[in-house]
């Protein structure tokens, strides 16, 4: 069993930076790929980036060049470098684990999940 724990959540004027982080515990392995991805109120999950267990990186197109995802496999750690925020950027996010090691954008392919943290981001 693997628990993901979320911080760094918070309400941001447009323009403003946050950076989440994630942390892994419980059974961690460490070729593993991690993933963020955000549900807005009405809205469907969607993808945001996700890093390989070799750090390669993968980023939706709404985020790319404002976003940065990184990790710190010795604290099981990964981070989501957020700036320029927009109002468009408000929803909860998750971070989440895939034990294939695939870094996809689709969440049916991650086996662990976060509770979430909220990220509102004010015009």
């Amino acid at each position: 069993q693997v628990q993901l724990v979320e911080s760094g959540g918070g309400l941001v004027q447009a323009g403003g930076s946050l950076r989440l982080s994630c942390t892994a515990s419980g059974r961690t392995f460490s070729r593993y790929a991690m993933g963020w991805f955000r549900q807005a109120p009405g809205k469907e999950r969607e993808f945001v980036a996700a890093i390989s267990w070799i750090g390669f990186t993968r980023y939706a197109d709404s985020v790319k060049g404002r976003f940065t995802i990184s990790k710190d496999s010795a604290k099981n750690t990964v981070y989501l470098q957020m700036n320029s925020l927009k109002p468009e950027d408000t929803a909860v996010y998750y971070c989440a684990a895939d034990f294939s090691g695939s870094y996809g954008p689709r969440d049916y392919e991650y086996d662990y999940w976060g509770q979430g943290t909220q990220v509102t981001v004010s015009s």
